[in-house]
């Protein structure tokens, strides 16, 4: 039986995209060695699920379906900047959501519940914060320099987007980096 690396993403846009790409040139330039997510691949998870069997996705790409039919859209802006867990030990560069994160929170803890019945997914111990990765930092030796770029861009703002559907996602994990496949798109209610 095959097995798909599988997540849950809201796409950002591509206005959206080219000014976190912008912004990582930004912190780039401030010479943290980061490991940047490539400009087509900057989404924001709402669940990441890992392996699922082929046999499964029909059903799961159903039960995301019927979710976001009780959800509106909403608008959604991407701003602020940091990294995850601390800026004394990044490992994680991302932006932030503003106005939409309620909503982003509420199709997430939606969509937990018949995920696990379906026995696709396993909750995550902490707690949910919507976010977008920019990269995943490579080295230590780089984390105060990368704290200082990060307090310069604290007032970053990334636009504002419309969230009209929800992606079901496949990685394919290669040397180059990722490669997402749309298995489904889920349209919110209209």
């Amino acid at each position: 039986m095959a097995r798909l690396r599988t997540f849950i993403a809201i796409d950002l846009g591509k206005a959206i995209r080219d000014r976190c790409l912008a912004l990582q040139e930004t912190l780039a330039r401030d010479g943290a060695e980061v490991k940047w997510v490539e400009e087509e691949n900057l989404h924001l998870t709402l669940l990441f699920l890992g392996e699922v069997e082929d046999r499964d996705l029909p059903a799961l790409c159903q039960v995301v379906s019927n979710c976001c039919l009780s959800h509106n859209p909403f608008p959604l802006s991407v701003e602020t900047v940091g990294c995850f867990p601390n800026p004394r030990r990044p490992h994680v560069v991302w932006v932030g959501v503003g106005t939409g994160s309620a909503e982003v929170c509420a199709l997430h803890d939606a969509l937990e519940p018949p995920l696990l019945a379906l026995g696709c997914y396993r909750r995550e111990e902490r707690v949910y914060t919507p976010h977008i990765t920019l990269g995943r930092i490579r080295g230590e030796r780089s984390s105060a320099a990368l704290a200082t770029a990060l307090a310069r861009q604290a007032k970053w703002r990334g636009g504002e987007t419309e969230v009209r559907e929800v992606r079901v996602l496949s990685s394919e994990l290669t040397p180059q980096g990722p490669i997402y496949t749309v298995l489904s798109r889920a349209k919110l209610r209209t």
